[in-house]
């Protein structure tokens, strides 16, 4: 069998199916989208229902026990915050986190050689849109943000909620040059005694955020409640993407006992989640970015979702009841991830974080192929030679493979012209033909199969590196050198992709050709079809498949060569 054919159709196949699923996704059917006129304000719907809170519906419908309920649709004040990688606003109304920007991480970049080029020739500069990558979000279309509160234990207590507006010191916080930590208190009280201070924190160069409520009970009777933080969000779109590339972008829970679990908008829509762990985490994840509400690992928590049925989704979890008791304060902690999906970083959040940089089902090899990349780009500071290293290691690690298969392919090439003659002969009787070629596999001890086999083993490998490359957010606008500004854009030239098809030709005139007319017409199209895919990929996939196949090359022609020149 011809290993090069069965790898071109092996990758055809594959790009075929990413393709089907695009297609599926811009022109498939969908629901009709319906936005809500309304203001961008949650409804009392959106609360988690706690499993032994049966009168909870009640309690929120209750003004003269919450007062602030009255005036849901009263927008709070804007709080707004800046340390030295986030730009975010707090709305005192249930100090809900929105309009978060991630400062170090614009939407596009300039490529110098690019508006250089422009210029000699009298162009007008490419305008592109640097503003940062704004991940919680209050425009309808993309709405996203991050609620958090109290649920008291029956209807007889009050409790503030992400609804209940809240009080503010100042309406504007900024990290000063020497200051590490951001700390933004948000009062709440019933009028009766109880007072809940809700306060966030933020520190210098990271994109964690701290909820601490503490409830203080100046009344005469005990209160029990519970702490609840979730996300709201519509389902994410992303106009500016590789269509080629397709990313998971959903919600997900995590627990000890089920590890990382995928809870999409459909399974959102279809049932409610409700999973009691002890820890764990829920986020809402998309391509580089995740947010993710990590509760208390040594509490025992209720994780949720609910379909607000306006194509509005909430997933959070609920904490177990506290009582306080008069002139008795208790304190509820949670902790907020808003950022790029960075492994390392994402690793000492919470156990599983890291998984949100999402490989599927080739996770167990892909995170090796990560590391080694990180390692490599620790000692040249350059992901584009991390890519060429971690190409250069892999092909080393299947050298003895690779000379199999290539051996087996030059043996293949050698007959090539006898099994011609064979086919020439046998024409008319192909059962012939076939006894006739097993015969001559056999008295030249040729494996026909030879040539695919340490393929199939390396398959995972490549669609692991696939994955990491494509998933890995360190790689966006990561430069290489010269013209390649930019390792998650496709080549603003095309000459990655081009080499990729000349190698991909030089390739096949290593290999034997198909002994049947029509496929080898098909197989010399395909360095044309894949160039014009590769394309639009991104040039830090482009990169690794010319850099694999020129090693290839070379370990061929060496193979080829010895055994066309022996005996």
């Amino acid at each position: 069998m011809d290993n090069i054919r069965f790898i071109l159709i092996v990758i055809f196949a594959m790009i075929s199916y990413m393709l089907w699923q695009a297609w599926q996704i811009d022109y498939g059917p969908k629901p009709a989208v319906a936005i809500s006129d309304q203001p961008e304000v949650a409804t009392k719907g959106d609360l988690p229902a706690t499993v032994d809170s049966s009168d909870l519906s009640q309690t929120q419908d209750r003004s003269d026990v919450n007062a602030p309920l009255a005036s849901i649709s009263t927008a709070g004040q804007i709080i707004k915050v800046k340390t030295d990688v986030l730009a975010l606003e707090i709305n005192t109304q249930g100090g809900t986190l929105q309009n978060l920007d991630l400062i170090n991480y614009p939407l596009e970049k300039y490529n110098t050689v690019v508006q250089r080029i422009r210029e000699t020739f009298g162009l007008s500069p490419s305008v592109k849109d640097t503003t940062p990558i704004r991940l919680f979000n209050t425009d309808k279309e993309k709405l996203f943000l991050a609620q958090s509160g109290l649920i008291a234990e029956n209807s007889t207590l009050s409790a503030a909620n992400h609804h209940s507006v809240f009080t503010a010191e100042k309406n504007n916080y900024e990290m000063t040059e020497g200051q590490d930590t951001i700390e933004v208190p948000l009062t709440w009280t019933d009028g009766k005694g109880l007072v809940v201070t809700k306060t966030l924190v933020l520190k210098r160069g990271s994109y964690e955020i701290s909820l601490l409520q503490n409830v203080k009970n100046n009344g005469a009777t005990p209160w029990s409640g519970r702490q609840y933080s979730q996300l709201l969000r519509t389902p994410y779109t992303d106009a500016s993407a590789n269509s080629f590339i397709r990313t998971y972008a959903g919600g997900v829970v995590y627990t000890d006992e089920d590890k990382y679990q995928k809870v999409d908008f459909d399974d959102m829509a279809k049932e409610n989640l409700e999973i009691k762990t002890l820890g764990g985490w829920s986020a809402m994840i998309q391509h580089y970015f995740a947010a993710a509400w990590v509760p208390p690992k040594d509490e025992e928590n209720n994780f949720y979702t609910k379909d607000l049925k306006d194509f509005r989704y909430v997933i959070g979890s609920y904490s177990p009841i506290k009582t306080v008791e008069p002139n008795q304060q208790v304190e509820f902690a949670a902790q907020l991830f808003a950022g790029p999906k960075i492994q390392p970083m994402l690793e000492k959040v919470a156990t599983g974080l890291e998984l949100t940089v999402d490989y599927g089902w080739l996770t167990i090899v892909a995170k090796p192929i990560y590391w080694l990349l990180n390692q490599i780009y620790g000692f040249t500071a350059n992901w584009g030679f991390a890519i060429i290293g971690v190409t250069l290691t892999i092909k080393l690690l299947f050298f003895k493979l690779s000379q199999a298969s290539f051996i087996s392919m030059a043996k293949m090439r050698k007959i090539q012209p006898r099994l011609k003659e064979l086919q020439e002969r046998f024409a008319d009787d192909r059962q012939r033909f076939n006894k006739e070629m097993m015969d001559l596999y056999k008295r030249e001890k040729v494996n026909p199969l030879g040539g695919c086999l340490p393929i199939l083993v390396q398959i995972p490998v490549f669609i692991s590196l696939y994955w990491v490359l494509v998933e890995t957010v360190e790689l966006r606008q990561a430069p290489f050198a010269m013209w390649l500004q930019d390792l998650s854009a496709q080549d603003p030239f095309y000459i990655l992709p081009i080499l990729m098809g000349i190698t991909m030709k030089i390739q096949q005139s290593l290999n034997p050709a198909p002994i049947d007319p029509l496929q080898a017409k098909i197989i010399k199209m395909f360095p044309l079809v894949f160039t014009v895919f590769f394309l639009f990929f991104p040039s830090g996939l482009v990169m690794y498949w010319v850099v694999n196949n020129t090693l290839s090359i070379i370990q061929q022609w060496y193979i080829t060569k010895g055994i066309e020149e022996a005996k």
